[in-house]
């Protein structure tokens, strides 16, 4: 595979968050039908990997005979060039953009445990070492990562700290020669553990500057815990990693003393991030499963399909997919602008990365939330068009199920990622990178000058309906309810935390509703209306329940909340400014969608 990077990589940074503030039209948001040649090959390079490869040894996965199964196969994709797609090829990597990479990821979820140990292989267990290594570094442990080699893991979590990961008790001290740093303390449900060659590994040296560390299995003092016996995602290796008198050299600190905080958590800015991907190669292969599952089962004389009410279950799990498969690109989209750059200008490649990963955090929280539970909702249904069958193990979908659980756990909780997307914009407008105190200001004020409606041309807006004015709408009902709660609650807002997970459901709906609407219209536009008949369906899908939870969150706040003097029938007005959405013509784009997606067996659009 070959180095490829997308276009316009070098403009300046659109903020991010900055959706929430502004009109944004379809040409500034990239779609998966913007892909181009060489993006197709890359993804069907990597579906043919795994189709071929990986998937007939899934069950031997899930049975767990083989701990080193899943490490072989891994070996295999690094020498299809599958492993080292985010590193210069001077480290032995294809240096692919993150669209790219986006398209291997979401293959990777299709399979379960093994894209599990895939994926955190190539992101937080490797990157780390790029992004702040010393070239030393690099040139040691980078070409055996990118090729399979050396196989990766990364050790923040302990066991009495999850979410609080810089109340970290694991110890280091330099001894008394200066040669290593030794560790004390266990790390907890590590993936990769029993084949891993690194690990990245975080301690407090002289138990206050929070640090991180290369770690080779084989340093003295290094073991490992059992297996833990989980869930979902057997047959991916999850392990305590126990450090006793861990001895481990100098040169093998990461980054400064002190600074662990700046890798460890913007690193996992692109794990989030890979988690949704992940999430929707896991959507799509569980919808297939129940689409054509719901042809072949009859029930009363016809097949399932031929139901309203699986009909309806079908569409539903289609949007949602096609919402998440909308936003994801538009980040990946965004990543690659952010990321490209970096090490270009002979600066510091390691405060490049810090500066430009926390760009988006934003909106990869949005994809860590809004794909962990797209895809819970997606296996769920999917178990239940199998009935009874989907509760037995012969059956994928029930694997699926239990799968699927952990990723609104991983990678920061989603209670965590909530809180994180009302914080972030706050953060950014007092740091005068956003003018959302501008925004609230007009908001509030009813200032006619807010217009937050899509750009798109007359053709294009009828065929979207009434869409780009609910987006209009949700966007007000947003400023209004960060407005006051930013009144009200101020820089206590992150503690009031029912407030703020609200705001962030707010916030993600509308990243949803927006990417959805911006990608059918951008069809429509390029292809014409008949072409883009089905996505205008799905969009359409989307922005009802969109607004239906931007509209639940708004009332909660705003009942919440309300401040002293603010005029009734203004709050009458905005809390009913969304409950006026017509639900006309939806069962027919059901019916039409379910039809689509059984005739095709699988999830299209």
């Amino acid at each position: 595979m070959s180095q490829h990077h997308g276009k316009d990589n070098e403009r300046e940074l659109t903020p991010g968050g900055s959706f929430l503030l502004r009109p944004v039209s379809p040409e500034e948001v990239f779609t998966l039908e913007d892909c181009d040649e060489e993006h197709q090959m890359i993804a069907r390079t990597a579906r043919d990997f795994m189709e071929e490869t990986v998937m007939p040894h899934v069950e031997a996965i899930e049975e767990e005979a083989d701990d080193q199964l899943v490490a072989r196969l891994m070996r295999q994709a690094g020498e299809v060039g599958l492993l080292g797609h985010y590193l210069p090829e001077k480290y032995g990597g294809s240096e692919l953009d993150k669209i790219s990479s986006a398209l291997i990821n979401e293959q990777t979820g299709r399979t379960g445990a093994y894209g599990i140990a895939h994926v955190n292989h190539t992101g937080i267990a490797t990157l780390p070492i790029y992004y702040f290594g010393t070239e030393e570094q690099k040139r040691k442990y980078l070409p055996g990562l990118a090729t399979g080699k050396l196989i990766g893991a990364y050790c923040l979590t302990e066991p009495t700290g999850g979410s609080d990961s810089l109340a970290a008790r694991t110890t280091a001290v330099l001894n008394a020669a200066g040669t290593h740093y030794v560790l004390n303390g266990t790390k907890q449900f590590i993936t990769n553990a029993a084949f891993s060659d690194t690990f990245i590994v975080y301690a407090k040296v002289d138990g206050q500057h929070f640090t991180a560390f290369i770690v080779e299995k084989d340093f003295p003092g290094l073991r490992l815990g059992p297996e833990e016996r989980k869930m979902g995602m057997h047959g991916s290796s999850t392990r305590q990693v126990i450090l006793e008198d861990c001895q481990v050299p100098v040169e093998n600190l990461l980054g400064e003393v002190g600074k662990g905080h700046q890798i460890a958590f913007n690193v996992l800015n692109i794990g989030r991030f890979n988690v949704g991907i992940g999430c929707l190669g896991a959507a799509k292969e569980a919808f297939g499963e129940a689409a054509r599952y719901a042809v072949q089962r009859r029930q009363f004389g016809q097949p399932l399909a031929a139901f309203g009410a699986i009909q309806e279950k079908l569409a539903d799990m289609a949007a949602r997919i096609f919402a998440l498969e909308s936003l994801q690109y538009r980040t990946a989209a965004l990543l690659e602008a952010a990321f490209a750059p970096i090490g270009r200008t002979g600066g510091n490649i390691s405060a490049e990365f810090v500066r430009r990963s926390q760009a988006y955090a934003l909106e990869c929280s949005i994809c860590k939330v809004f794909g962990s539970e797209s895809l819970d909702r997606v296996v769920d249904e999917a178990v239940q068009i199998h009935g009874g069958y989907g509760y037995i193990r012969e059956y994928p979908v029930e694997r699926m199920y239990r799968n699927s659980r952990i990723n609104r756990i991983w990678e920061g909780t989603n209670e965590i990622n909530r809180m994180i997307i009302p914080g972030m914009l706050l953060r950014m407008a007092k740091a005068g990178q956003l003018p959302l105190e501008e925004a609230i200001g007009r908001a509030l004020s009813q200032d006619p000058r807010l217009d937050l409606v899509p750009k798109v041309s007359p053709d294009v807006s009828h065929a979207l309906g009434e869409m780009p004015d609910w987006l209009d709408e949700m966007k007000l009902s947003f400023l209004r309810c960060i407005g006051l709660a930013w009144r009200r609650i101020g820089e206590r807002l992150q503690q009031e935390q029912e407030v703020a997970m609200r705001l962030a459901d707010m916030a993600i709906w509308i990243y949803a509703a927006e990417s959805s609407i911006l990608r059918a219209a951008k069809t429509v536009a390029k292809q014409g209306e008949e072409t883009g008949a089905l996505q205008v369906s799905l969009a359409s899908l989307v922005a009802h329940e969109a607004v239906a939870e931007v509209e639940r969150a708004a009332r909660y706040i705003l009942d919440t909340l309300m401040e002293e003097g603010t005029a009734e029938t203004d709050v009458k007005k905005w809390r009913q400014a969304l409950s006026a959405v017509s639900y006309k013509g939806v069962r027919e784009q059901k019916r039409l969608i379910a039809e689509k997606m059984v005739e095709a067996g699988r999830y299209q659009c």
